[in-house]
């Protein structure tokens, strides 16, 4: 960013685009005070300690705004030559306030000026300067980003997160990719210091735009820690992982087991431990495991025998929701997803339903037949604690693209 230095003379002329000579505006006392920096400058060996003993006399010497610019542009240089970080922010900040940096350079001054103050911790002026960059066109890096960190470090989490939301919700309005890091660092911010809703949107986006084994595995490890589900979210919530292949530790498959229940759900418990004990996730010797595989086992051959009894009553017009829910509950967990979806439609309709619960796994038996639209449009309905769940299966229904 430095310019060249030159010895100065009074006028001084620089060219400008139209071709017509601009007079430069350097006062005779300021010329006096300038040249002998620029001869220490000059040295083969520069006096680091004679040039930093200059400055104050040189910024006493402006009387104008040329001077101040040639002034901050020398002191600038000091800074460098010196690896002195305060000087280099004296230097920027006076070329700026000196209204003579071209606007097409704007951009690449302010932001050399956020960073010095945000590296000083001065970071009030770290966002103003850092704001102007980016009004001026400053994108790589995005000052944005220094911004969102500034916040960050006041523990400011609201503002900081508002602004990187903003960044990525404009790229993606406009149709362009997201940076990876951005999106860890708002699910980072978010976690560590326990903002649920900010967490998993930002998981949410992450397993969006950068779906990956490793990637969903963290999603789903983020909405089980920083939410207070009950079994019948984590069931959901798991069944979404299983497809996934996301389950990567014994732990999560301990809590689809307990969640399913080896009485309520038989034949999904044993499909889940298989499922497991194939991936070499889950221990075979695990006494629980062993022992909940064997109690679902046990079951699942009436549990089966008894499905069209369950439709049977489920369909009857005097049904209670009980026994519809646990019709099209019996039903989705044996992958008869027609029947479940029948079922969990009629109790959408009924007083006291869960309605949460329900379009959520209504939405799910919907996209195992497909029904991608339908199922979307359902997901978009849940509202609550479960909504962060939902937003997971839409965002698995769109990677699919069944």
């Amino acid at each position: 960013m430095a310019l060249a230095a030159t010895a100065l003379e009074a006028p001084a002329y620089a060219q400008k685009k139209d071709g017509e000579a601009a007079a430069k505006n350097y006062s005779k006392g300021f010329i006096a005070a300038y040249n002998p920096v620029k001869e220490l400058q000059d040295a083969a060996t520069p006096d680091t300690a004679a040039l930093t003993a200059a400055v104050p006399s040189l910024v006493a010497a402006i009387e104008t705004e040329d001077d101040r610019f040639v002034a901050g542009n020398t002191i600038f240089s000091i800074g460098r030559t010196t690896e002195n970080p305060e000087l280099q922010y004296q230097g920027v900040t006076m070329m700026l306030q000196s209204g003579r940096v071209p606007a097409e350079n704007l951009g690449q001054y302010n932001m050399v000026a956020g960073q010095l103050a945000y590296n000083s911790k001065n970071f009030a002026d770290a966002r103003t300067y850092l704001q102007a960059a980016y009004d001026a066109g400053e994108t790589d890096p995005d000052p944005r980003m220094l911004i969102a960190e500034s916040y960050f470090a006041n523990d400011q989490y609201a503002e900081g997160l508002a602004i990187l939301d903003g960044a990525i919700e404009e790229r993606k309005a406009a149709g362009l990719p997201v940076e990876e890091s951005w999106l860890k660092r708002g699910l980072t911010i978010g976690y560590q210091n326990d903002r649920a809703a900010d967490a998993m949107r930002y998981a949410t986006w992450y397993a969006q735009d950068y779906p990956s084994q490793a990637v969903w595995s963290d999603v789903v490890a983020v909405a089980l820690n920083m939410s207070d589900y009950q079994a019948p979210e984590v069931l959901d919530l798991l069944r979404l992982a299983l497809r996934l292949d996301a389950i990567q530790q014994p732990q999560l498959y301990h809590e689809y087991i307990e969640a399913a229940d080896p009485r309520r759900l038989p034949g999904e418990v044993v499909a889940v431990i298989d499922r497991g004990w194939n991936s070499g996730v889950l221990e075979r010797d695990n006494t629980f495991v062993t022992t909940s595989r064997a109690e679902a086992a046990a079951r699942v051959d009436a549990d089966r025998a008894d499905l069209p009894a369950i439709a049977s009553e489920a369909r009857a017009a005097d049904a209670s929701l009980t026994t519809v829910l646990a019709a099209g509950d019996a039903f989705l967990s044996y992958d008869q997803s027609a029947e479940a979806e029948e079922f969990y439609a009629k109790a959408l309709g009924m007083a006291g339903a869960d309605k949460s619960m329900v379009l959520t796994r209504l939405g799910i038996a919907q996209l195992n037949q497909g029904k991608t639209a339908e199922a979307k449009a359902n997901f978009a309905q849940v509202e609550g604690q479960r909504q962060p769940i939902a937003r997971l299966w839409s965002v698995y229904a769109d990677q699919q693209g069944v």
